[in-house]
């Protein structure tokens, strides 16, 4: 799953990036701990503007019939599996896709008693795609647009983290997946090992744990011992010249 991430791009570098106009205001600002139902940068296609745009959008997909925010909150995941079927997802995923940027991602593995966080990160620095769903729920009135991430099964040595993983979108699969008529199957693949070899499991501070932390030291590498493989897996090899903690 993907239950807590950073995104810390701003406007304008994020919609010169992914070539979208940008709407999001003063609203859009730095977040190394993002959670659930906090407002998270979107690229998807807007009818009214005709091009793709930037928004701000809640995390946490609220399909029409919610009669409050705090459905919100448990659907902050779409399983591609059955994200093409699921009554609260398939008209999201059939008609408005979008795009998730992001940083990386934070997991946790239990290690002799302790949750061990993890932040997922391209290497080079890079920004992530991660394939979304958007809605605008009208409960309220106006109406407010609402994202999930869409999930996959974790490949590689991300596995040796957790099962799942977002769904990543190399650069050259922006386009296809906020385009209208795009095959569902082939919207749905994951990338490649060899892409997804670069990124870094980081291992970071525990502080990242409580919601109310943010800042760029939630990012900062902590020095741990090599991640003890799942059953199928290959062990994840200690960094040279890390020492371990515990």
């Amino acid at each position: 799953m993907c239950g807590r991430y950073a995104t810390t791009r701003g406007a304008a570098e994020l919609s010169a990036m992914f070539e979208a106009f940008d709407e999001t205001g003063e609203r859009l600002r730095a977040d190394y701990n993002v959670a659930p139902t906090d407002p998270v940068p979107i690229v998807r296609v807007s009818e009214r503007a005709g091009a793709s745009v930037l928004s701000v959008a809640r995390w946490g997909l609220l399909p029409p019939w919610a009669t409050d925010t705090r459905a919100g909150a448990r659907m902050i995941n779409a399983r591609a599996e059955t994200v093409a079927t699921t009554r609260a997802y398939a008209p999201s995923f059939a008609r408005r896709r979008c795009l998730v940027p992001a940083d990386g991602w934070y997991e946790w593995v239990r290690r002799d008693g302790v949750r061990q966080p993890y932040f997922m990160t391209p290497r080079d620095g890079s920004v992530l795609a991660f394939a979304g769903l958007w809605t605008a729920w009208r409960g309220t009135g106006t109406p407010m647009l609402t994202c999930s991430v869409v999930t996959t099964a974790a490949l590689g040595d991300l596995a040796s983290v957790h099962d799942r993983m977002p769904l990543l979108l190399p650069r050259d699969r922006w386009a296809e997946w906020l385009a209208d008529g795009a095959e569902p199957d082939r919207l749905l693949v994951p990338p490649s090992e060899e892409w997804l070899a670069g990124l870094e499991i980081r291992p970071v501070g525990r502080a990242v744990g409580d919601v109310r932390n943010d800042g760029p030291e939630l990012v900062a590498p902590v020095a741990v011992p090599p991640l003890r493989p799942i059953p199928g897996q290959p062990a994840l090899p200690e960094e040279p010249g890390v020492s371990t903690l515990f």
